[in-house]
């Protein structure tokens, strides 16, 4: 018989997404009908899969040891224990961390195979200075709510508890939370203030996205508002308010409108990129403003409030 003792951030969940994490091999199957024999317990009762569990519960679980994963090293595992908790803060408290992600760092681990990402190093940042222990985790890690691309700069929303997770992840499918982006443009957009509209398709095996002015079978619609803030004779300084999020939805609209962001490799013009000297595309997210209009249980607090990324390394292309 194995045990566990919930803790905080194991709270709220339900039990058959609890024991998902905790015990990966034990087939779903298997676990319904454990949970309905009394094998698997909570608080030594017999319990439902749809269960939420609460803060002290135990729960007991009369089930082979071949379905526990065996212990693992965490060096041999866990890249936060091989990366520098270098991040730059924007907002931190006990539930989120507010990053300002800088160009070139990918989020998660992509195909390549690295470890250097930017959710390693919060998970790093946060082990070293005690603010998460692994051990004391049944199934609950630090993870982030939102991504941006590689090339892309700026805030990205870490979770450091279960419940700031499931939250924000709510609040972002239901467009609770907003964000701005600031990007660079080749040429001068017009008109000064817009709205672009239109059909965005993604192309899985390339990689990218194509713009359509008119629907198409398997494309989203895609919705920006823009600002032109400062033009110099070459260049525009844009901010953005994205309504949808589509796929490089800023990078693919602009280059559509023919003034493809500064910078960028796969939608934008090789003859700028080079005179600029810009390896990365010239956007942004700069600013995040939280409005919820819906119950956010411990992150209400969050409600109204707006955060801006401190440095925009591109701006100085305009002073």
């Amino acid at each position: 018989m194995k045990q566990f003792t919930i803790q905080k951030n194991d709270s709220g969940q339900r039990l058959n997404k609890f024991l998902e994490k905790a015990v990966p091999h034990l087939p779903g199957g298997l676990m319904h009908k454990y949970i309905r024999i009394k094998r698997i317990k909570v608080n030594g009762k017999r319990t439902d899969f749809a269960y939420r569990l609460q803060e002290g519960d135990v729960l007991q679980l009369y089930i082979n040891d071949e379905f526990f994963e065996a212990p693992k090293k965490r060096s041999e595992t866990e890249a936060y224990l091989h990366v520098k908790p270098n991040i730059s803060v924007i907002y931190e408290d006990d539930h989120i961390l507010l990053v300002n992600k800088p160009a070139g760092l990918v989020v998660h681990a992509d195909d390549n195979g690295t470890t250097d990402t930017l959710i390693a190093r919060i998970q790093a940042y946060l082990f070293q200075y005690g603010r998460w222990n692994p051990d004391e985790e049944a199934s609950f890690t630090p993870s982030l709510c939102n991504r941006i691309d590689r090339g892309t700069s700026g805030i990205v929303i870490a979770a450091k508890t279960a419940e700031a997770l499931r939250v924000m992840n709510q609040k972002i499918r239901d467009r609770e939370i907003h964000k701005s982006y600031l990007c660079v443009t080749c040429g001068h957009v017009r008109p000064k203030d817009g709205r672009i509209q239109n059909y965005i398709l993604r192309h899985e095996a390339e990689h990218r996205v194509t713009v359509h002015d008119r629907p198409v079978p398997g494309a989203r619609t895609a919705i920006t508002q823009y600002h032109v803030l400062k033009e110099t004779p070459e260049l525009s300084l844009v901010e953005c308010d994205l309504i949808t999020g589509r796929t490089h939805q800023l990078r693919a609209q602009f280059a559509h409108m023919g003034r493809p962001l500064l910078g960028d490799s796969k939608y934008g013009t090789n003859e700028m990129n080079r005179k600029y000297h810009r390896k990365s595309q010239a956007l942004c997210s700069h600013k995040l403003r939280f409005d919820f209009t819906t119950d956010a249980g411990a992150l209400a607090y969050l409600n109204g409030k707006t955060f801006t990324a401190p440095r925009v390394e591109f701006m100085s292309l305009f002073d």
